[in-house]
């Protein structure tokens, strides 16, 4: 196993720092949709040739005890973003659903299911099951998690985006550490980013905006 551990640090390293870098790079938009996608190629031919994640693995979900601390973190994150944006920007605060409700459902729907779900599935599902041996201290493995998910929003060239993604990160991370479950963490990512879509924050984001 010891022998493998420098081909991983180069995998990681490739997949979730290099690649990502590319965003900043003033290439082609087709260009680096292509480089985005031989990443998860490459990461679903891991999956598959190593059996890294099981389909039962993906529809676990954690005892009901669980669930009250979503919902203690998403009361939080209501308050403290809704004060952010009633001084910051007061305009745009809920926005979408005030001009569009029908968009800001379905981007809502849209968000959680293509663009979340496969987030969490090579963020925390791949990431762990791949690298966990390259880690002896769990927070270590988890600190790095949420540095480079934050990493992989850098093409947003925005600090707020990645700071929200940071703390998001790490909340996932401890999530998925502390349940092991792709559906509860997924559920957790969507709601809190379809909040911040709703509170407005969705430009930042790169979220369709109304008029």
């Amino acid at each position: 196993m010891n022998s493998r551990k420098p081909y991983l640090v180069g995998e990681l390293t490739f997949l979730f720092v290099l690649i990502p870098s590319i965003l900043l790079i003033e290439i082609h938009a087709l260009i680096k949709v292509g480089i985005v996608l031989i990443g998860v190629i490459y990461i679903l031919r891991i999956v598959i040739k190593n059996q890294l994640i099981t389909r039962k693995s993906l529809y676990i979900l954690p005892l009901k005890s669980n669930w009250k601390f979503i919902l203690i973190k998403f009361i939080i994150l209501i308050i403290c973003t809704t004060i952010l944006m009633y001084i910051y920007d007061s305009d745009k605060l809920f926005i979408v659903v005030r001009k569009n409700l029908a968009l800001w459902l379905g981007i809502s729907i849209i968000y959680s299911i293509l663009s979340v779900f496969p987030q969490e599935y090579i963020y925390r599902s791949f990431f762990f099951k791949r690298y966990i041996v390259l880690f002896k201290n769990p927070y270590l493995l988890i600190g790095i998690n949420a540095l480079v998910f934050s990493f992989a929003h850098i093409g947003f060239k925005n600090i707020l985006v990645l700071f929200l993604t940071l703390i998001g990160g790490f909340i996932f991370a401890i999530t998925y550490t502390k349940t092991r479950s792709l559906l509860f963490t997924s559920f957790e990512h969507a709601i809190y980013g379809s909040w911040l879509f709703t509170v407005g924050m969705g430009e930042m984001l790169a979220f369709p905006m109304p008029e």
